[in-house]
């Protein structure tokens, strides 16, 4: 049988390994919400092609091609989730090393644009309704959980760019994001990717989220993450772990604060593994994918709000 889904349909475990989904019904539920935008999708080689020209799109969408839509879905996971490279897609789905790019292009921005329409940022009402006992003892004013995460890219030969986009914390040059969580796991917040070496605090600025937070939220974060003043003219404030300031060694209680903060920012650990488990994301991203590299990183980590339950 030909490599595609339909030849796992039968096995969970594999549907899991090549797509980030738990089973094969969880995939083909996310796939029939999509299919109906998806047969009319404009190809990359179209947009390439009439970029520059006043007329319009002949969108014939992909339904002549040799590679069917659901195949074509399950490709770019196959990308995405397991980093597997274009010229082992065209052996695998029998097809030229073009069209492997082309699909994974158009997927890409496709995804990007349809799943950034789900409002993933929740309301209060939604929080208070799903927010796990654990927070509503100790913090229940939480509506999200911040912190910055890195992705390795490719160092430019620009020794401008290469300034701009090396992170010391890394040690190499790469790109920067900003995730957001629900205090149930989910992520409710996902930034544009920056040049490695700006701040978590403008990252922060930059990123809109603060637009996003009503009075009376609380927002938790780790040591270092000093946002308090961004958060002042919309009367919310940050809750973080305590400092030494001039003090020896913590008190009692901060000893416990900084514990219970601990085991409730795990959460966010978590969701950023879960996204960088991508492993498209394992290697140094070449800068000549830099132009889709934002849009894949966002779709990832969409993606995993679908993969089932959290904790």
């Amino acid at each position: 049988m030909k490599f595609g889904i339909e030849r796992f349909c039968m096995n969970d475990d594999m549907v899991l390994f090549y797509t980030g989904f738990g089973d094969y019904n969880n995939f083909l539920s996310v796939f029939n919400a999509l299919q109906p935008t998806a047969v009319n999708m404009i190809r990359w080689s179209q947009v390439q092609r009439q970029r520059n020209q006043s007329s319009q799109f002949n969108n014939t969408a992909f339904r002549s091609e040799s590679l069917l839509l659901i195949d074509q879905f399950f490709m770019f996971l196959c990308r995405v989730r397991q980093g597997f490279s274009e010229n082992d897609l065209a052996v695998r789905f029998d097809i030229s090393i073009s069209s492997v790019r082309k699909f994974i292009m158009t997927w890409s921005n496709y995804l990007y644009v349809m799943l950034g329409l789900l409002p993933i940022w929740p309301d209060k009402s939604t929080i208070n309704k799903y927010i796990p006992e654990c927070f509503k003892v100790l913090y229940p004013n939480v509506r999200v959980i911040l912190d910055c995460t890195e992705i390795r890219v490719q160092t430019p030969s620009s020794k401008v760019r290469n300034s701009e986009m090396y992170s010391n914390y890394k040690s190499h040059t790469t790109m920067k994001g900003l995730l957001g969580i629900k205090p149930n796991g989910m992520i409710s917040f996902i930034s544009s990717l920056y040049t490695g070496s700006i701040s978590d605090k403008e990252i922060t600025r930059l990123s809109g989220i603060i637009d996003l937070l009503d009075v009376g939220d609380d927002v938790m974060v780790d040591k270092g993450f000093l946002i308090q003043d961004l958060l002042t003219p919309k009367r919310a404030k940050i809750v973080i772990p305590p400092f030494l300031r001039q003090r020896d060694q913590f008190t009692k209680e901060q000893v416990k604060e900084t514990q219970e903060i601990a085991r409730l920012r795990i959460h966010l650990e978590r969701a950023i593994r879960r996204c960088k488990e991508y492993h498209i994301f394992d290697s140094v991203i070449p800068l000549t994918t830099a132009g889709s590299i934002d849009q894949i990183w966002t779709v990832c980590c969409l993606l995993t709000n679908f993969h089932g339950k959290l904790f």
